[in-house]
């Protein structure tokens, strides 16, 4: 029998944009503990990087597209999924959008159209996968970890409508975990601390951030991807058999502080 704590495990990764993706050092994690991986690529930009970073678990990784804002995508991408295997343990939700304009300025200037592109995109692509992927766990039960951000709960510079979308996309995560529960199925969140990924480059004074959190978090450095990584696994095993409808911080300690 394998020692490695995912083995005989599947698992859906929403998010990969390129190497330096949060959701790319949750993957490596997963494959490495023993979990088969399926991927999802969001438009033809983003299909080589994502099939040329699956294709180190082996060529015959399964990646399909899925933009997260389509029902139909959403349905097809589970329905190419069925055509690999009728049982998923694992999912992973590291989605999020707003317009560019949107994360700089004021909130109060946010439009109605980058408000709801945001909340579709961050928050109910959550519940809308969650919903399509529940015949492939219910069987088995599984683990589905979604990534947040202070934010969601602590105003932060030009991080605007994201946060507010964040605030929406952990709500929902404890209304699934509710929903869910009696199936086996946990819904948990990684708060991260700021990470210098493709996504956090649309928000502005990023690297202001970064150098906030080195100099006022407890441990006094910034997050590393690959602990972002462990803590997607530990949520992945029997270890977290217990937790669900939470939000973990790994970002150094900052939340804690008050000054």
């Amino acid at each position: 029998m394998s020692h490695l704590p995912l083995a005989g495990k599947t698992g859906v990764i929403f998010g990969v944009a390129n190497k330096r993706s949060i959701a790319w050092a949750i993957a490596q994690a997963w494959h490495q503990a023993g979990a088969k991986l399926i991927f999802n690529y969001q438009g033809e930009r983003l299909k080589d990087n994502v099939e040329e970073l699956a294709g180190t678990f082996g060529s015959d990784t399964p990646i399909f597209p899925c933009d997260v804002s389509s029902d139909a995508e959403i349905d097809s991408f589970f329905g190419q999924v069925k055509q690999h295997t009728d049982r998923i343990d694992l999912m992973l939700h590291s989605v999020a959008f707003a317009p560019r304009e949107a994360l700089s300025g004021q909130f109060v200037n946010t439009t109605r159209q980058a408000f709801s592109i945001a909340h579709d995109i961050s928050a109910y692509s959550l519940v809308g996968l969650t919903r399509a992927a529940l015949p492939f766990m219910e069987a088995n039960g599984g683990s589905i970890v979604a990534m947040s951000y202070l934010g969601g709960v602590r105003v932060v510079p030009h991080y605007n409508v994201m946060g507010v979308a964040k605030a929406a996309l952990e709500a929902s995560v404890r209304y699934l975990a509710n929903d869910l529960g009696t199936k086996k199925i946990r819904v948990n969140a990684i708060s991260a601390g700021p990470m210098n990924t493709l996504a956090a480059r649309g928000v502005a004074g990023l690297g202001e951030m970064l150098k906030h959190y080195e100099a006022h978090a407890p441990l006094r450095r910034n997050v590393e991807l690959e602990e972002l990584g462990a803590t997607g696994l530990f949520l992945a095993t029997e270890g977290a058999a217990a937790i669900t409808g939470q939000t973990l911080y790994v970002d150094s300690g900052f939340s804690v502080m008050a000054m």
